[in-house]
């Protein structure tokens, strides 16, 4: 595709972004390469939207405790999953006296029904009634419902859906098993559907701390149902504190749309600063900017992407807290040239010049002897990701005054 083409395409996108279309006029006509970005489908709206900072009431504020961002369309549903009942398996990183869920149909092409839903057993209602239609594109959020949650524990959300309703928005591979059961029985899975926040009331948390990356913010080579992804780390060291909210996705890249999500950029408004509480970003994106094919060639693209997440954060008066790139030699994507690219965008990122603070992962995992190399104590063994000690590593890296910094004034104004 054009790369004059593929630009048209981004404005049509982002049109009336601001900051959007500011990173478009920087980073020129070939912003997206590679396949061609889709569309995202139409905005999700609902009369109980969530705001950043919405109240709860005069005792306590809403928090995320549990986020994911929502991948595309689930194969082999195109009928949806008719007289199914999904049970998915979540883990809180803060607690509270009421939950509320997030259910999404942003990938569905028709209405999706749910006719019953639960937290933890409990009866979950949406403007009052046990059951609702959410229609293509569009997600809904619960009311309140009085559940005790702990933190640092597993949560179920459970939901029917009785009939046929289009592909089922998901996301995959997310080291946790949940379940799935139908009139043959009860599956386990490694997948989440349909749901993608989890908030809870609490008076005395500040916020939540929202995290975008990739499959090393996912999790990729971590233990299944072992909650050992870097941000169940920092979520321990918080001590139930603040929430922590992980918008990961395997494979997902900054500025290039493709099979692993929307687009960094595209997705940020939604899947970051939309999160209820959201008082802190922490941005891991860009490796796959340079490893995966088409690579991006040029390091100052990828700042300027990243430059604009932190703008558009700014906005919003949030703290934004970037991550050096880890390295990758070994893996079957490494060059040369490759890694001069992710060296370049790491010296712009401790050079003070693209967000307010930055966690150096790279410095975290890499071998002092082989520092284009991972450490072989971290390695997964493919020599990108990392195992579960690796994963430590990045979630103790994390400078906690930095993510617990209060929200500038601009942000109590939302």
């Amino acid at each position: 595709m054009p790369s004059r083409q593929g630009y048209a395409l981004l404005i049509a996108l982002v049109a009336g972004t601001a900051v959007l279309a500011a990173v478009a006029a920087v980073l020129g006509p070939a912003l997206f390469t590679g396949d061609r970005p889709t569309a995202p489908p139409p905005a999700e709206t609902h009369a109980a939207a969530r705001n950043p900072v919405a109240p709860a009431n005069a005792a306590g504020n809403w928090v995320a405790t549990w986020t994911t961002a929502p991948v595309g369309a689930e194969p082999g549903t195109g009928n949806g999953l008719p007289g199914s009942t999904i049970r998915n398996v979540v883990h809180t990183s803060v607690g509270g006296d009421a939950a509320r869920i997030t259910l999404s149909n942003l990938f569905g092409t028709a209405p999706l029904r749910i006719d019953r839903a639960t937290v933890n057993t409990r009866p979950v209602t949406f403007d009052g009634a046990s059951a609702v239609t959410i229609a293509a594109g569009k997600r809904v959020v619960s009311d309140p419902v009085t559940v005790p949650v702990a933190a640092d524990s597993d949560l179920q959300v459970s939901f029917r859906t009785p009939r046929a309703s289009g592909p089922v928005t998901y996301h995959p591979n997310t080291h946790q098993t949940s379940y799935l059961a139908d009139d043959k029985g009860t599956w386990s899975t490694n997948r989440w559907r349909y749901l993608t926040a989890v908030d809870v009331r609490n008076e005395a948390a500040p916020g939540t701390v929202v995290v975008i990356g990739d499959s090393l913010t996912a999790g990729s080579g971590s233990t299944t149902d072992a909650n050992t992804r870097w941000t169940d780390v920092l979520a321990d060291r918080l001590g139930g504190r603040y929430g922590v909210a992980n918008a990961g996705i395997a494979g997902n890249r900054l500025l290039t749309q493709g099979s692993a999500g929307q687009a960094g950029i595209v997705r940020f408004e939604r899947d970051v600063l939309s999160v209820a509480g959201a008082h802190t970003v922490i941005v891991a994106l860009g490796i796959n900017d340079v490893q995966q094919a088409p690579q991006e060639p040029d390091p100052r693209r990828i700042v300027a992407g990243l430059r604009a997440l932190t703008e558009q954060a700014r906005a919003r008066g949030l703290t934004v807290v970037g991550a050096t790139l880890t390295p990758f030699e070994g893996f079957p994507t490494w060059t040369p040239e490759r890694n001069a690219v992710r060296l370049a965008v790491n010296e712009e990122i401790r050079a003070g010049s693209v967000f307010d603070a930055y966690v150096d992962f790279d410095e975290a995992v890499r071998d002092p002897y082989a520092p284009n190399r991972l450490r072989a104590a971290y390695d997964s063994g493919d020599h990108l990701h990392f195992n579960d000690a690796g994963y430590r590593a990045l979630g103790e890296r994390v400078d906690l005054t930095t993510v617990e910094r209060p929200r500038t004034p601009e942000s109590d104004e939302l």
